[in-house]
């Protein structure tokens, strides 16, 4: 039964929420608003005070002509010309589209909204809600909104729109539903008698579809609670709200009067009809068994919202079988679904294994860098497995912090920060000792370095870099630090090749002046402490170059670093 439960669910959380009088409410200071609509205006909008409560409703209405004329003319806008809406942009999917219509709307009352949105408070509960293109409009308002988002001190808005037309193209559904949060936040009502939601959808409407493919090229986002004179289902899964919409456009053209005429749906009726006739049905609904329980969940939402009132099974109907492939590939994505949080713990363990690897590395005068680099121990082998995890979990997170919308990835990348640094800093030394491990192996930073730990550092570098004053803490904290360039190992294995280069009698001046541009760099870093004292162990790679640089350069050479190591101040680093 267990099973059962999991694919009817959409019947129980439709029936919750109107039974929660959210839809109730809403529609009714629509209604108001439209009596209140002149004939001459094309949208209104109206914020309304919940007596003793801090919660306000934001509605929208637009008038039935301008919604007509909107709709038949309607075309979608591209994200390069909606610099409002540039946040939603991801690094791997730049370009969207939304609604001419919608955009027209909501750029008519921007000024306003603007106003009102700069007088918000954090603590306000809002629902925004709207009918038609106002819902359109309502849910443009929203995502505006969610951009100025700070949680957890701000509370996040609820859109309820009643039969809105679908407003943007994959595009917009893949930024939107890229964010769990952001996608919960949408809840979109529409009836099986109205056509507005599916307008842009339905196969009958040649300006909705792709000529290719003949597939629509508008596409849903957001939770959907689809409703009929047989009861209501929600739908969150946005394929299956595509199939579940044209279906609902093909039943109901089967069964239209020669000569209707499209009109607004007035959902008033429709909400006291759900609300006095709520129940959580169940099994007992079907006339036949279903042995499969994802069948007998989907037969039972789609009988709901007045489709498969036959009730043939998956093997013979087709939507059915489209819905099940649907709910199947859903339900894996959600499984596989990105959450860091999930996965954190089991990383620190691995943070924590290497960060004891690293102490052992030290009492044997060597350091981790070096201890791993020249292997052979237990220890160091299974330091392989830790890396490997810890890689695996931040190449997934960096790609999937690309595919965030700006302010996600803007929000996210500042809450990891420190984590990715940490981590960059520890695991990239064991990656280059990996590389040059491999005679013939130069310059690792162009040739070897992963694209993960480049994003890494340059959202550390975006985040602002280190206050001088903070020299003191880490002077303070040097001992029990990591080097803060996680390519300082690098520059070491490039000198040690220059030394060798050198003492082969090969590219002298231009081998000469590479070595004297890493001892400045090794210099900047001892001064602002910003390297490991760990590179001045005994058997570290940095102590073998200093051996070699020292016999090639002579005692009468001098430099800050060589003052610096011949008068042995590396023991006082600490």
């Amino acid at each position: 039964m267990s099973q059962f439960s999991l694919f009817s669910s959409g019947i129980e959380l439709a029936n919750l929420v109107v039974s929660s009088g959210l839809l109730k409410f809403s529609w009714d200071k629509i209604s108001e608003l439209y009596t209140e609509l002149n004939q001459s205006e094309e949208i209104r909008w109206k914020v309304y005070q919940q007596p003793q409560s801090n919660c306000i409703i934001v509605a929208f209405v637009v008038s039935p002509n301008c919604t007509k004329q909107l709709l038949e003319k309607d075309e979608l806008v591209p994200s390069s010309s909606l610099p409002f809406f540039h946040f939603l942009r991801t690094k791997i999917d730049s370009s969207f589209s939304i609604s001419k219509a919608a955009v027209t709307l909501f750029d008519s009352v921007l000024d306003q909204l603007s106003s009102f949105k700069d007088r918000l408070g954090n603590s306000i509960s809002m629902i925004v809600t709207g009918h038609c293109l106002g819902g359109s409009v309502a849910s443009l308002f929203t995502l505006w909104l969610l951009k100025s988002i700070n949680q957890p001190v701000t509370k996040r808005p609820l859109c309820i729109t009643f039969g809105a037309p679908l407003i943007g193209d994959k595009g917009l559904q893949q930024a939107i539903s890229q964010n769990l949060m952001w996608n919960s936040d949408f809840l979109h009502v529409a009836a099986s008698q109205d056509l507005v939601p599916r307008f842009f959808i339905s196969p009958y409407n040649p300006n909705a579809m792709e000529i290719d493919s003949q597939t629509g090229i508008y596409k849903p986002f957001g939770i959907f609670l689809l409703c009929s004179k047989y009861g209501c289902s929600s739908l969150e899964d946005p394929e299956a709200v595509s199939e579940v919409l044209v279906a609902m456009d093909l039943e109901i053209a089967r069964n239209k009067r020669p000569n209707e005429q499209w009109h607004m749906f007035d959902y008033g009726a429709v909400v006291k009809r759900l609300m006095s006739a709520i129940s959580f049905k169940g099994i007992s609904q079907l006339s036949e068994m279903i042995e499969c329980p994802r069948q007998a969940g989907i037969v039972l939402q789609l009988q709901a919202i007045g489709l498969n009132r036959r009730q043939q099974s998956g093997d013979s109907n087709p939507l059915i079988a489209k819905l099940e492939k649907c709910e199947e590939a859903f339900v894996s994505k959600r499984k596989m679904g990105f959450d860091p949080s999930k996965k954190l713990n089991k990383r620190k363990e691995d943070m924590a294994k290497l960060e004891w690897y690293k102490k052992v590395s030290k009492s044997e005068d060597k350091g981790y860098y070096d201890s791993y680099k020249n292997g052979g121990s237990k220890k160091d082998m299974h330091v392989v497995t830790f890396k490997k995890s810890l890689t695996n979990y931040w190449k997934e997170m960096v790609a999937e912090v690309e595919r965030m919308p700006q302010k996600e990835e803007a929000s996210f990348r500042t809450r990891w920060l420190y984590a990715g640094t940490n981590y960059r800093r520890m695991v990239e030394p064991l990656d280059i000792a990996d590389y040059y491990k491999e005679n013939g192996k130069k310059d690792y930073k162009a040739n070897g370095r992963s694209e993960h730990y480049i994003k890494l550092e340059k959202w550390l570098e975006e985040a602002g870099k280190p206050l001088s004053s903070q020299v003191i803490t880490r002077k303070q904290n040097v001992s029990a630090s990591l080097t803060e360039d996680s390519c300082f190992w690098a520059h070491v294995e490039e000198a040690l090749i220059q030394c060798e280069l050198l003492r082969n009698g090969q590219e002298e001046e231009s081998t000469r002046k590479k070595l004297i541009e890493f001892e400045e760099y090794v210099m900047e870093q001892i001064e602002e402490y910003a390297v490991s004292p760990e590179i001045f162990l005994g058997g570290s790679s940095f102590m073998q170059w200093w051996k070699d640089y020292e016999q090639i350069v002579g005692t009468s050479y001098k430099s800050q670093l060589t003052d610096f190591m011949k008068s042995r101040l590396y023991q006082q680093y600490h």
